[in-house]
């Protein structure tokens, strides 16, 4: 391992991380009383997700290449309606909520709801596998591992901002994690179709 080798697949990893970032932004701010503990469990499963997804290209590209070829183009449309199935539900709650539902201490997302969250934002980094392609399987790992790596970190900064700022928005925190979430589904699909 070289350290350009290094470097590229960090930057790589911040690149990836950006959508998981806004994300866990959005779920510190539906839940601003969240234990730190759950705070690492969210920026796990984004974590595990960004890098799996970049292994599962590389195997793609290594086996059944030209299948994955097609599935890409399906990619934007996925995580459009995922993220915006997850968002929408946030607004809607956001809006029916009541002035003395404030105190009470918010629902967090569950766990179904956050698996879908790491698929939909991680989902572009499967293409990650056509850039790793010519890499051995133990670069491919590494470069796997140090993309989770940083998505990690940087999803607990996601977390721990959105709460921080959640806390101070009260009850339009949910309203405004949700327009988050839509607006990553239309920023992926808008960035893939053009």
């Amino acid at each position: 391992m070289t350290l350009v080798f290094i470097l590229n697949n960090l930057l790589l990893g911040v690149g990836l991380a950006m959508d998981a970032f806004t994300v866990s932004l959005a779920n510190g701010l539906h839940e601003p009383q969240m234990k730190h503990s759950r705070a690492a469990g969210i920026a796990g499963v984004f974590a595990a997700f960004q890098g799996a997804m970049p292994m599962i290209g590389w195997v793609c590209i290594h086996t059944i290449a030209k299948h994955f070829i097609a599935f890409e183009k399906l990619i934007p449309w996925i995580a459009l309606i995922l993220l915006a199935g997850i968002g929408g539900k946030m607004v809607i709650e956001g809006i029916r909520k009541k002035p003395e539902d404030d105190a009470a201490e918010e629902s967090s997302v569950g766990f179904g709801g956050l698996i879908l969250q790491g698929i939909a934002t991680s989902i572009d980094a499967l293409s990650v596998g056509f850039t790793i392609a010519d890499y051995s399987i133990g670069l491919a790992a590494a470069a796997a591992l140090m993309i989770a790596a940083v998505t990690f970190v940087i999803c607990m900064v996601g977390v721990q901002l959105g709460k921080k700022a959640g806390m101070k928005l009260a009850g339009k925190a949910t309203v405004l994690g949700g327009i988050l979430l839509i607006g990553i589904g239309l920023e992926i699909f808008i960035s893939h179709m053009v």
